[in-house]
């Protein structure tokens, strides 16, 4: 396993856009900050830092180190922070990198861990792979659902969850998070089949 992971949660920084669909990825990384009782701090990176110890390993000892960060740009430009990142902390995007981001394709709340492939049309992912120079990394993928009848998908991204969703949003943030801190603590496949299992 690496040490430490690079976790990045997606979504853009303004705080118009704090609770929308599209910003889920953000949520998930500061339920984590908030396990670990750290604050957030500024990077240049251009980005939001946290570093802390994720999890417990086996036989009780703290988990690994991990860096949580969200891009301090709007989601479109996430791949020029991602890569300084990955610079500045000798990370290699094949083995430590984990994006943590929103996905139409998914039924709402519904999670999935996945290594590579393509971006599925998700602006954020596409910034990052063409600033990375590759697809080959990590993502937790966090279903948010279609948009009802013919609602355009980038005024639904942008858009709140609705308040009868809340309180399952409450419960898949924790979920995200465990996702998580198992791939830190247990590696990727093992945490992929626990993710996936029903």
């Amino acid at each position: 396993m690496s040490d430490p992971w690079l976790v990045i949660g997606l979504g853009n920084v303004e705080a118009r856009y704090a609770r929308n669909r599209h910003n889920v990825g953000h949520m998930v990384v500061d339920v984590l900050a908030g396990r670990a009782g750290s604050r957030w701090s500024r990077h240049k990176a251009r980005a939001q830092v946290v570093q802390a110890r994720l999890g417990v390993m086996p036989g009780g000892a703290p988990g690994p180190r991990v860096i949580l960060a969200k891009p301090a740009s709007l989601m479109n430009v996430s791949g020029g922070p991602v890569k300084a990142l990955a610079q500045f902390y000798g990370i290699d995007p094949a083995t430590g990198l984990l994006v943590i981001h929103d996905e139409l394709d998914l039924p709402a709340h519904e999670l999935r861990l996945k290594r590579g492939g393509g971006e599925g049309g998700h602006n954020g992912l596409r910034s990052i792979s063409q600033a990375l120079g590759t697809r080959d990394y990590a993502r937790l993928r966090v279903g948010i659902g279609r948009p009802p009848g013919r609602q355009d998908p980038a005024d639904y991204v942008l858009s709140d969850f609705p308040a009868r969703q809340r309180q399952e949003l409450a419960v898949t943030l924790e979920q995200a998070a465990d996702a998580v801190e198992a791939v830190v603590t247990r590696g990727f496949e093992v945490a992929q089949q626990e993710v996936h299992s029903p």
